[in-house]
């Protein structure tokens, strides 16, 4: 199976852009599923119903989420009635939604599991002893990490710590498409992240001129999303169904559109 993953897409420019080029990324590259990382969708933070259906009917097949995950507190029903909706598993227990789920179309299955890091993160519970009672929950062998997580250190032990046991490790939150893809021994795709949907001339997709004050005065800004051109970025991941090792893991950046 082949599997589309786009990166945390960042406010309206991200969302009008991920819009606009989703058919011509389904043409070039003819995934079987598409999922997306929906956490910074709302104005820069969170996520709200309505986005959610509008992702849905444009053909993203599932969306997870990271430390934003409740910025917007009306997605609350949402988390919990819409399964192709997922947020980091180990918020702690009670916490409205799941962090796991196993889509399907075409016969094919695959599991999608969301983790958030703890460096240089909030207090969540452990990730890496989480992931060995989430695998046991999925009854498909071809398994999606979104491993949202600030340090690059983190990411990368915690996708050796998962060689072997699914798919792919993809790194999310920090918005830089890194080149590190690789396939370990076991047949775990990696990277440490896999880059965002959103504005281009920006800080991280925030407005630069915010930032910059910011930076320069140490005063509290409020973040507003950038506009005009924008990037998007994921990884296009060849995955085989009966062993869920995967094949290939491929970069995808497309820059200048809207």
């Amino acid at each position: 199976m082949r599997v589309l993953f786009l990166g945390d897409i960042v406010g309206k420019a991200g969302r009008r852009a991920v819009a606009n080029c989703l058919p011509s990324l389904v043409d070039t590259y003819s995934p079987d599923f598409v999922i997306a990382n929906g956490e910074n969708a709302a104005a820069g933070i969170g996520i709200t119903p309505e986005i959610v259906s509008e992702f849905l009917k444009i053909g993203i097949d599932a969306i997870t989420l990271g430390n934003h995950a409740f910025n917007r507190r009306e997605i609350e029903s949402t988390l919990e009635s819409e399964p192709r909706l997922i947020r980091p598993a180990n918020f702690p227990k009670g916490t409205a939604g799941r962090g796991l789920t196993v889509i399907e179309k075409s016969g094919m299955r695959l599991g999608l599991i969301n983790l958030c890091g703890r460096v240089f993160m909030s207090e969540y519970d452990d990730p890496f002893r989480l992931l060995d009672e989430l695998i046991d929950q999925v009854d498909t062998p071809a398994i999606i990490v979104d491993f949202h997580a600030e340090a690059t250190s983190e990411k990368s032990a915690f996708a050796w710590y998962a060689d072997g046991r699914v798919s792919a490790v993809l790194g999310t939150h920090t918005h830089v498409q890194t080149a590190d893809e690789r396939i370990l021994p076991e047949g775990t795709a990696f990277i440490s992240d896999v880059g965002m949907c959103g504005p281009m001339d920006s800080v991280i997709g925030m407005d630069r001129d915010v930032i910059l004050r910011r930076f320069l005065t140490l005063m509290p800004e409020r973040f507003e999303v950038a506009s005009g051109r924008s990037v998007i970025c994921g990884v296009v991941l060849d995955v085989k169904v009966d062993t869920g090792r995967t094949e290939s893991i491929e970069r995808v950046q497309w820059r200048d559109v809207t």
